[in-house]
């Protein structure tokens, strides 16, 4: 793109902010107002007891469309989009995302065919779309950004959750230039990455580990030292959170992560301690081993589940690492007041 084309660019990008802003603040006022007047029930279950009262509900959230072809880097600049307008929640493959954390739904990109991936992005499967319908009106957001690669894409989206039809659509063209999509293209092609747009945590080893490089990785490395450019199929592609913030990026220790799952598993009945512990890099995030001591008297299984779960749980929303498993598993018995 020449340097008219992309000063053009930015161009349309800064007018794009002020008009999005006014256009949510116009629809703001609008459902308060609504909101004032009629004094909805916020009682969850006799809402969506109700398809009136569901619909209802879901009608007073302002929705803002993103729309680009896939590999062009649309859900990161849907980050940045969203945060600069004060959208907090975002609808992207399947996911209802709020600021670090998937508040609801399963990515579309994880599905076995591509045509399983497009029926979960647009939530043609009931139990899908009523999952989806539950966790909104519990989030009640004022506003809502929800990506796709087409109009009638985002529009089948609105329908099947019973949103309102978008508000505001804004072109992946309207906030990057020509060259950042080619690089985000290129990415998709030579790497297969897809993005998940919630930022993940790194974790900062302070011990000695070990690298596996598959051999798939080992050829695609060839490739590219020979000048080859590496075609990725569809079963080697991968799911990523991005490691960044406003801020840039960020990183937690072994010792970190280590005490916060102390903290955690106190509130574990028979458990004791934490024996041993280690974190290995998986394909879509971290997994992690846990060796435990347990008390006397209690029943191992059930605080071995407790762990696992409530371990799982607090790391990922605590810190956004993506957790792909939590392997617990008990070492000793201890008499209450042993060390």
């Amino acid at each position: 793109m020449s340097d008219n084309g992309q000063k053009q660019n930015t161009g349309k990008s800064k007018a794009l902010i002020p008009e999005l802003r006014a256009t949510l603040h116009r629809l703001d006022r609008t459902a308060t107002v609504t909101s004032a007047a009629s004094e909805p029930v916020r009682d969850i279950e006799l809402i969506l007891d109700s398809e009136a009262l569901t619909r209802e509900a879901l009608s007073h959230i302002a929705v803002v469309a993103f729309v680009g072809p896939s590999g062009t880097g649309k859900s990161t600049r849907a980050i940045s989009v969203a945060s600069a307008n004060n959208i907090y929640y975002i609808i992207d493959d399947g996911l209802l995302i709020n600021g670090s954390k998937i508040v609801a739904g399963t990515s579309a990109k994880k599905a076995p065919t591509k045509m399983e991936s497009v029926r979960q992005a647009i939530f043609t499967d009931d139990t899908r779309s009523a999952v989806m319908r539950r966790a909104l009106v519990e989030s009640n957001p004022a506003a809502l950004m929800i990506l796709g690669t087409s109009d009638s894409m985002l529009s089948k989206i609105c329908e099947n959750l019973w949103l309102n039809q978008p508000s505001m659509l804004i072109n992946i063209e309207d906030v990057s230039t020509e060259e950042e999509r080619q690089v985000a293209r290129n990415t998709r092609m030579t790497e297969g990455m897809h993005t998940i747009p919630v930022p993940s945590m790194e974790v900062k080893h302070e011990f000695s580990g070990y690298f596996s490089d598959p051999f798939s990785k080992l050829r695609q490395r060839f490739d590219r030292e020979r000048g080859i450019v590496p075609q990725v199929p569809d079963f080697e592609r991968t799911v990523v959170r991005p490691t960044f913030s406003s801020l840039g990026s960020y990183s937690i220790s072994d010792e970190a992560l280590l005490d916060l799952i102390r903290i955690v598993l106190r509130s574990v009945e028979g458990v004791a301690k934490v024996e041993s512990f280690k974190t290995e890099k998986r394909t879509y995030g971290i997994e992690i081993g846990l060796e435990l001591a347990l008390y006397y008297g209690y029943n191992a299984r059930n605080a071995l589940e407790q762990a696992q779960q409530q371990v799982g749980h607090a790391i990922e929303e605590f810190t956004s690492i993506t957790i792909v498993g939590v392997n617990v598993r008990a070492g000793h018995l201890l008499h209450k007041g042993e060390e």
